[in-house]
């Protein structure tokens, strides 16, 4: 059974892993630097001291480590918060390779198989807290980073159109599949002459029903 790392207030994970991220690197990362720069002041300032030690994020010796500098970079960050993962809660890696996919349940339990607290001890519900402020900046993929999506490429490009040359007409197999109808209304004019009729008709055919394009 194995002691797994953890602070009382979860919440100051999240601001000392912010803080680290936007200040510089210290030589040292000592209790003035976490109380006064990472502004955890009091007895939470002196448990985030340790628990960076505990988490690979600091030295025996209180100077940073690499993960500390990787954490730093924004294209390294998710990786070095997955290694201070399994830097701290080795235990629970060991047991179980993929401890950062489980859900709260699962996870909750195995916090329990490996420490032999009971179901109602608030340390547990705080290691769980703890790990879950951690994997919130962690990634285990090759190319992601956390909080970058991978956004489906889509095309802006217009249709492709075949353009032919001025003047040139299209060939029945070019033209566009759309077809068109009409309804038109004539006003005949009060006459017997067929010819009056015939010369209607025929202008009809030669303008509006005639391909254009044959």
């Amino acid at each position: 059974m194995a002691a797994l790392p953890y602070v009382t207030a979860t919440g100051n994970i999240d601001r000392a892993l912010l803080a680290i991220g936007s200040a510089a690197t210290p030589p040292t990362v000592s209790q003035d630097f976490v109380k006064t720069i990472l502004k955890i002041p009091g007895g939470s300032g002196n448990q985030m001291t340790s628990f960076l030690r505990k988490i690979g994020f600091v030295n025996s010796d209180g100077t940073p480590t690499n993960i500390y500098t990787r954490f730093r970079n924004s294209t390294t960050s998710g990786k070095a918060a997955a290694e201070a993962l399994k830097a701290g809660y080795a235990p629970l890696y060991v047991r179980n390779e993929y401890m950062h996919q489980l859900s709260d349940q699962q996870l909750r339990g195995l916090i329990i198989e490996e420490t032999g607290l009971s179901d109602d001890s608030a340390a547990v519900g705080m290691i769980l807290a703890s790990i879950k402020a951690i994997k919130k900046y962690a990634s285990w993929s090759e190319n992601d980073e956390p909080g970058q999506r991978k956004e489906e490429q889509v095309s802006l490009a217009p249709p492709l159109i075949e353009k032919h040359a001025p003047g040139e007409k299209l060939r029945r197999s070019d033209k566009v599949g759309l077809n068109l109808s009409y309804t038109i209304n004539l006003n005949l004019p009060a006459t017997s002459d067929s010819a009056v009729f015939n010369a209607i008709f025929k202008s009809l055919r030669e303008n509006l029903l005639k391909d254009h394009d044959e």
